[in-house]
């Protein structure tokens, strides 16, 4: 089984980073609009520290995890939202309170979770590890979000390796939800870091290739960009339609993002 220690750290610091950014904003910076519909900067926050806490459920009680994905399952698409906009009601600082309390459980938690078991999930059960990974992702992907309202570029780092991970990861669920079957060869993926180390997936022989530098790989497979926006190439008609339809998170598929005027003009 994976050591789920060293992506735990990476959580732990991509988390700490986003907490530096919004702790910074003023009321009226919370209730700005981000770019998905209808969520504020609360909204992303508050979307977070759900997570957390479902998270936490689901490795601590997993009748009462059972009971909300049944819940889940009753009104798939609205759940999320409205536990976001639940959140986002909340004074800021109690929204920020349960959320860096929610993070920080959950580290412990995930860093003391029996090896070699899973927890349920809206999904596939997860180790640990996968569990943290996820976490990280979506840290990341919302403070995306939070980072453009203001016009802001954070700084890419080694922790985006595990965003990378699990993109690659998702490519057959990302063609289940959109109802088609998942093409039975892996491809190759090479993904340039932001020191120049080539982060690889899958055989080098793989005739459908994916290649690009790992911020713009990371915001596509998270549809926090357009496809237009990125330097991300396929070689194959396989990995170009996978491009088109790429999501590393759970639930039904995305809208995606418009494409830039720059890149809707090319």
């Amino acid at each position: 089984m994976a050591d789920p220690k060293p992506v735990l750290d990476d959580l732990r610091a991509e988390g700490a980073e986003l907490d530096t950014l919004v702790a910074g904003l003023d009321r009226d910076d919370w209730r700005r609009p981000t770019a998905a519909p209808g969520w504020s900067v609360a909204h992303q926050v508050a979307h977070l520290a759900w997570t957390d806490q479902q998270s936490l459920m689901a490795a601590r009680d997993t009748d009462a995890f059972q009971r909300a994905v049944e819940r889940a399952i009753a009104s798939p698409d609205t759940f999320v939202d409205e536990a976001a906009e639940a959140g986002a009601r909340l004074p800021v600082d109690g929204l920020l309170r349960g959320w860096r309390a929610g993070r920080a459980e959950l580290l412990d938690v995930l860093a003391t979770y029996p090896p070699g078991q899973r927890m349920p999930w809206y999904g596939p059960p997860m180790s640990p590890t996968s569990v943290a990974t996820g976490r990280l992702m979506e840290t990341w992907a919302h403070g995306e979000d939070i980072a453009d309202t203001f016009g802001l570029r954070r700084p890419v780092t080694r922790r985006l390796r595990h965003v990378v991970h699990i993109g690659v990861r998702t490519r057959d669920f990302a063609y289940a939800a959109h109802g088609l079957t998942p093409p039975p060869q892996p491809f190759r993926v090479e993904i340039t870091g932001p020191d120049g180390e080539l982060w690889a997936h899958g055989p080098e022989e793989a005739t459908q290739r994916v290649t690009g530098p790992a911020y713009d790989f990371c915001r596509l497979v998270t549809q926090r960009t357009h496809r237009a926006d990125t330097d991300v190439r396929a070689e194959g008609d396989e990995a170009e339609r996978w491009l088109g339809i790429a999501q590393s998170f759970a639930g039904p598929p995305g809208p995606g993002r418009a494409p830039s005027a720059d890149a809707a003009g090319n």
